[in-house]
């Protein structure tokens, strides 16, 4: 039950789960206490608790848990991307237009990608040809080729800016190789773990497997995060 707001001046005080749920199932039909526990437990959601462990959630949390509610259903985005975009800090409008689609897409393994040509990606990019051919030849774009000419996706176009960016800080493609080896280290344990059941002719188990596909590329994307925090933590440490 909701604790009642007693002015307009005054901030809203806290609602229980259940309030939560009742108040979210005027636009979604099949929000469920359960629902919202489950979420909470996969990292999305950290309501305040109670001295006897009841969650209470502001309404900055149900606003949260309406956009990720959404992304469910409209988007029919994994939890993975969610997590991602919920990251970003900024998930209630700025956000919804076709460049975070792009980037959705180019992040997500069973997205569909719109194709590019080449002129297409250097266009969008913003960068030059000579450094578009430089990526290349490391092995850190690696376009298809169609009727002898290269095309290029979504995920090609936000590599392409990345290394743009990298490069403002004097970071050139053949430092990148550092990163193309490590994804292809990890592409290789995950194929390992999945790859019998992305081949398998049963089309339930296939599906499985893509979405452990999804949640595996997202803890090991995590984890290396982590990792490179706490090396450079100790960096600087050193340092002072």
């Amino acid at each position: 039950m909701a604790i009642a707001q007693e002015s307009p001046s005054r901030p809203r005080k806290a609602l229980t789960i259940g309030a939560v749920a009742k108040i979210l199932s005027q636009e979604f039909e099949d929000i469920s206490i359960s629902k919202i526990r489950y979420l909470e437990d996969q990292k999305l959601l950290s309501p305040k608790r109670t001295p006897g462990g009841y969650r209470l959630y502001s309404q900055a949390d149900v606003e949260r848990l309406r956009a990720i509610l959404r992304m469910q259903r409209d988007e029919f985005l994994p939890l993975r991307v969610i997590r991602q975009e919920l990251a970003t800090g900024d998930f209630t409008g700025s956000r919804r237009g076709a460049e975070a689609a792009v980037v959705r897409r180019a992040t997500s393994v069973d997205a569909p990608t719109k194709t590019l040509t080449q002129e297409e990606l250097l266009e969008e990019a913003g960068v030059s040809d000579a450094m578009l051919r430089e990526l290349q030849e490391f092995g850190i774009v690696q376009p298809e080729r169609r009727d002898g000419r290269p095309v290029y996706d979504e995920t090609d176009l936000e590599i392409v800016r990345a290394a743009a960016e990298l490069s403002r800080f004097g970071v050139a493609a053949r430092n990148l190789r550092v990163f193309r080896t490590s994804a292809d280290r990890e592409a290789a344990l995950l194929e390992q773990l999945v790859g019998p059941g992305l081949r398998s002719r049963s089309q339930a188990r296939r599906k499985e497997a893509l979405e452990n596909l999804e949640s595996l590329a997202g803890i090991c994307g995590h984890l290396k995060h982590l990792l490179l925090v706490r090396d450079l933590r100790r960096l600087k440490s050193a340092a002072e």
